[in-house]
């Protein structure tokens, strides 16, 4: 049980466990109330509910009970800021909607990555073919016959950089400050305006609930500090030091790259006419919107150019394929 402890779960079996509870909460049942009503119906798994009630009889909280089911980091610090701002269902609601979108993206991801690399590995089979039957009887001196022979040496090489590179980048942003980290990834062209939008929506809508619910900001520092996420604790800390060193919220906000400028003047805007809890929720769901919509925009330009890339890579391969054929043609003419 402790391994399936530490096995995180699917973004859509995250987001069909959500809904589950969301229909059950709504319709007026507690949690003791729902785990025996799944543990009759069997609508989930006997080991997911198994885990639950164990968890709930040594006292621990909802969102804590869903780290151990195996949910993301991200939907349990969600839970648990929905826990001390009190308003369980709409959190579940909001986080059943921000877990359909995600699944979506994935899945078009999948789509998108799918068939081109299917072709990239029917393409290295073709050039080792090629390498091992055909360019024995072609002019080695030939640059088309010279490319073709080291070019699944090129393409494994690259993709071990590719590799190597990406487990650095992981071991970096496992070590670094997550702060200096997403400080420089918000300034990198395209995806950084990718990053600032949705880490504007997620702080925008959890400040919102809290401060909505009548929470000090003094009280909203200390409770992102004993969350999960390790993002949330710099913040927290860091505006909580800003907070005592007398800078406003506003004006501290404004200072971190990966939010968008209008966070910042949408805080300072709201805090003036005292109505910034209601401000920020209205804001974090029209910011959801762009996010997700430049997403799909964004996979409906890159799909069309991966074909193009893998259209290419075959048509150079025939192409440096038949060059030798026919300059070996007109040498015996």
């Amino acid at each position: 049980m402790s391994r399936q402890k530490r096995k995180k779960l699917s973004t859509v079996r995250q987001k069909k466990v959500v809904e589950l509870l969301n229909n059950l909460f709504s319709s007026g049942f507690h949690l003791a109330e729902i785990i025996d009503f799944l543990k009759r119906s069997a609508l989930l798994e006997e080991v997911y509910v198994d885990r639950m009630k164990e968890e709930l009889s040594t006292g621990k909280p909802f969102s804590d009970i869903m780290a151990s089911l195996g949910f993301s980091d991200n939907v349990v610090t969600q839970l648990s800021l929905a826990e001390l701002h009190g308003n369980l269902s709409l959190s579940l609601s909001k986080i059943e909607e921000y877990l359909e979108n995600i699944s979506k993206i994935k899945k078009k991801l999948v789509e998108v990555a799918t068939y081109p690399f299917i072709l990239f590995v029917f393409l290295i089979f073709i050039m080792l073919g090629l390498r091992n039957y055909l360019l024995p009887q072609l002019d080695r001196q030939n640059i088309a016959t010279q490319i073709i022979s080291n070019l699944p040496q090129l393409f494994l090489g690259s993709l071990g950089v590719v590799f190597v590179l990406l487990a650095i980048g992981f071991y970096w942003f496992q070590k670094s400050s997550k702060i200096a980290v997403f400080r420089l990834l918000a300034r990198l062209p395209f995806l950084g305006a990718f990053i600032q939008t949705y880490l504007t929506a997620y702080y925008a809508r959890e400040w919102g609930n809290m401060i909505g619910q009548g929470l000090e900001l003094s009280q909203i520092f200390q409770i992102m500090q004993g969350q999960r996420s390790a993002m949330f604790q710099e913040i927290g800390k860091d505006l909580e030091v800003a907070l005592q060193n007398g800078q406003e919220f506003s004006q501290r906000v404004k200072t971190y790259p990966f939010f968008k400028k209008e966070l910042g003047l949408m805080i300072e805007y709201g805090e003036v006419k005292s109505k910034l809890g209601c401000e920020l929720e209205v804001y974090a769901q029209k910011t959801w919107e762009t996010f997700f919509k430049r997403v799909h925009q964004a996979m409906n330009v890159i799909q069309p150019l991966v074909f193009v890339f893998v259209a290419l890579m075959i048509v150079l391969l025939y192409a440096a394929m038949l060059l030798p054929i026919y300059q070996n043609m007109e040498v015996q003419l």
